[in-house]
């Protein structure tokens, strides 16, 4: 536990992304559960499979043990998240929805699209392997959360998010193969992912469907 702290103290990229990301993404996918009146044990399984999910498949994808596994700070964090969801969700209506809770998402999309690329890079996969990491890493907390909540993952709508990422560890790939350190690439890697997101939120952008192509060429 007392590492992981250090690392973010010193500026480790991966350690502060790490951490921003859970507690991000924990409140987020919290926020999710209190919108369906789940009780406070389903919020907290919600907000920690958020929090983790991805993670945790982008460490299978590489073959090592899930971070979440050995360290308690790594628990300690998401649920910090949980805890900051319940109490904005007793000031606040429609918790999910408000802007601290987009922000909040569109800052652990961030995080773990740039902490994605990092792991990927260091594994030494292809480039297309850094941007395929780094939006499962992003992205997979959110659509297992969803299927807890008995929906169809969000990712698979027409909402600019999932892009966000695939745009973040792009650049993150892209930063590394022109020789830049590792710390810049990362920050790039969230500057593009989170600022591309806030920019979709803000105008509403979408990605079409095949049914709007058919509309159209019709």
């Amino acid at each position: 536990m007392g590492s992981g702290l250090l690392g973010v103290l010193f500026g480790d990229p991966f350690a502060a992304m790490n951490t921003i990301g859970l507690v991000a993404f924990a409140l987020v996918g919290s926020t999710k559960a209190i919108r369906e009146e789940f009780d406070v044990f389903g919020v907290a399984v919600v907000g920690l499979a958020m929090a983790f999910a991805g993670g945790a498949t982008r460490d299978l994808l590489v073959t090592r043990v899930p971070l979440a596994l050995q360290s308690s700070l790594e628990i300690g964090l998401g649920l910090f998240g949980v805890g900051l969801a319940i109490g904005l969700s007793t000031f606040v209506s429609s918790v999910d929805t408000h802007p601290v809770t987009l922000v909040a998402d569109a800052i652990g999309l961030a995080a773990f699209a740039t902490t994605g690329a990092i792991v990927a890079t260091e594994a030494t996969v292809s480039a297309f392997g850094v941007v395929a990491i780094a939006t499962i890493n992003a992205v997979g907390g959110g659509a297992f959360a969803d299927i807890l909540l008995d929906r169809a993952p969000f990712i698979l709508f027409t909402d600019f998010y999932a892009s966000c990422a695939v745009l973040g560890g792009t650049a993150y790939w892209a930063a590394t193969a022109v020789g830049t350190t590792g710390s810049v690439a990362a920050a790039l890697c969230a500057i593009v992912t989170v600022g591309t997101r806030l920019v979709a939120v803000t105008y509403d952008w979408q990605l079409p469907t095949v049914r709007d192509e058919q509309y159209v060429s019709k």
